[in-house]
């Protein structure tokens, strides 16, 4: 056995010979070799100390004692699968569907999200007895294939071609940069009807829905909160079809949202979907999920006579781990936390909005928060190359976050729920330094006739020129430069124009 410690760069050299190379990793310019973590700070094989602002995985905190107490009490009485009786099980389940709406009561447990959402698929496919399934635009909802192809945010990369038949994209409910927006008079109902008409078509071509799968917020989609009243009129629409509404709550659930449990009870009392899946926060770290739905749904799923089986899915230790964490959530109040921070954070935001002209929208809910970058407030020109430069200024700073969206141009926190409001106030502060170098060497650019197409000279500071460039500045210029000439070389490769906003590029999900 090989217990050799190794070097960045050695780790890099064996990741290209034995690791695909479609599995990327954070700042694959720099990468950062993580060795311990804890609470919302991670730790590189120096002691550099990093503020984690984007990990929802980690959703009670980097190796929480009682996690980890939890996991390792029942892994030294005992792991097996779910075919013998055990406690865990049962009281896991029970604890867990006494957070949903009554009539989510029956569970299956798996392991990750995309086993979760696979899953949900079957139950709905069976239930309706249809095959075809509505998704929004830049949906994830995981990767194996059945999910790659309900998945725009995936199968568009893959070219015009790669959409199924069996698969209608619905517009997202953005009201910043979709077609019905803020000052629509009732954009829910409009999006809403965007999916009645998808249904009509349907129909029409002789095909019929199974399911409509949302994320009760999109966050690879560039941190979207639908307006409220939207799913309830989505719900009708489907419903009449014939087909189940699928929440997708493996980014947003277990409270992030802060006043609520799940993110998509933001919609209302009276909305409850029909199928729940769940994963990354509910086990924090530890490779679990689960889907939960009706009585009705389930029982016709059990009248194929198909035994389902996991053989992971449910076990002892997972069960365990899962409860650690819901008993967390309660005992440490980090559901008043996401709110009493998440505000803070809001708030510190739309004062750095009412400072930069970069900053063209601050959206969110609780430890769910995005802030999109433009490079025109009235056009909202999306500020690609600008989010890349500031998320890899903030890394230099041992802060980490990221950015996404179909632009990939929306800074994205979602952060551990012990995120403090020091944290909050570091992050924004750091923001809003990055902004202003930003912001001055745009200007600058602007001034001396720069332009994407055509490079032109740095300046350089002259003691007796009155020119205050400062280095940092010439660095920013020159790294906006180079971002968006790279941006301009993709578009023109993909028969885009230099000026086209929309681009979809190769991401590494977070």
């Amino acid at each position: 056995m090989c217990e050799e410690e190794y070097c960045k760069e050695k780790i890099i050299e064996m990741r290209k010979k034995h690791i695909g190379p479609s599995c990327k990793v954070f700042f694959a310019n720099d990468p950062i070799k993580i060795v311990r973590a804890k609470g919302q700070y991670m730790f590189d094989e120096k002691g550099e100390k990093y503020l984690d602002c984007i990990n929802n995985v980690a959703h009670v905190g980097h190796s929480h004692p009682e996690v980890t107490k939890a996991a390792l009490k029942q892994m030294e009485l005992l792991n097996t699968n779910s075919r013998f009786l055990h406690d865990n099980l049962v009281r896991y389940a029970e604890c867990l569907t006494a957070t949903l709406p009554e009539k989510l009561s029956v569970c299956y447990f798996v392991n990750s999200g995309s086993e979760a959402n696979d899953l949900a698929l079957r139950l709905a496919r069976q239930y309706s007895g249809h095959q075809d399934v509505i998704t929004l635009d830049n949906a994830y909802h995981g990767h194996v294939t059945s999910l790659i192809d309900i998945s725009p945010y995936k199968f568009q990369q893959l070219g015009k071609d790669a959409q199924k038949e069996f698969v209608h994209v619905a517009p997202s409910p953005d009201t910043y940069r979709g077609k019905y927006r803020e000052d629509h008079t009732d954009p829910a109902l409009a999006y809403a009807k965007d999916v009645e008409d998808i249904i009509k078509e349907v129909h029409k071509n002789k095909r019929q829905i199974a399911a409509f799968i949302a994320e009760s917020m999109q966050s690879c989609g560039g941190q979207i909160i639908p307006p409220a009243g939207y799913f309830q009129k989505v719900s009708e629409f489907v419903h009449k079809a014939g087909g189940v509404f699928i929440a997708d709550e493996v980014q947003v659930g277990f409270g992030r949202v802060g006043k609520h449990f799940w993110s998509f009870q933001l919609q209302g009392d009276d909305f409850v979907p029909d199928i729940v899946t769940m994963g990354k926060p509910i086990g924090n770290g530890h490779p679990m999920s689960c889907v939960v739905t009706t009585k009705e749904i389930a029982e016709a799923f059990g009248a194929t006579g198909m035994e389902y089986f996991n053989t992971f899915g449910g076990n002892p230790v997972s069960c365990a781990i899962g409860l650690a964490v819901l008993d967390i959530i309660k005992k440490e109040d980090l559901r008043g936390n996401a709110t009493r921070v998440g505000n803070y954070l809001t708030e510190l935001l739309n004062e750095q909005k009412q400072k930069h002209p970069l900053i063209g929208d601050i959206r969110g809910v609780g430890l769910f928060v995005g802030v999109d970058l433009v490079k025109d407030r009235l056009l909202r020109t999306p500020a690609t190359a600008e989010a890349q430069h500031i998320i890899y200024k903030l890394k230099e700073k041992r802060i980490l976050l990221s950015a996404d969206g179909p632009y990939r141009n929306v800074l994205k926190f979602k952060p551990p729920m012990c995120f403090t409001k020091e944290d909050a106030k570091l992050v924004v502060d750091e923001i809003d330094k990055c902004l202003t170098v930003l912001e001055k060497a745009i200007e600058g650019q602007s001034n001396s006739g720069i332009h994407e197409k055509t490079p032109a000279k740095r300046k350089v500071h002259n003691e007796n020129s009155g020119d205050t460039n400062t280095k940092e500045e010439e660095t920013c210029t020159s790294s906006l430069r180079e971002s968006n000439l790279n941006d301009n070389a993709y578009r023109q490769s993909n028969g885009l124009h230099p000026g086209s906003p929309k681009v979809t590029r190769k991401r590494i999900r977070t």
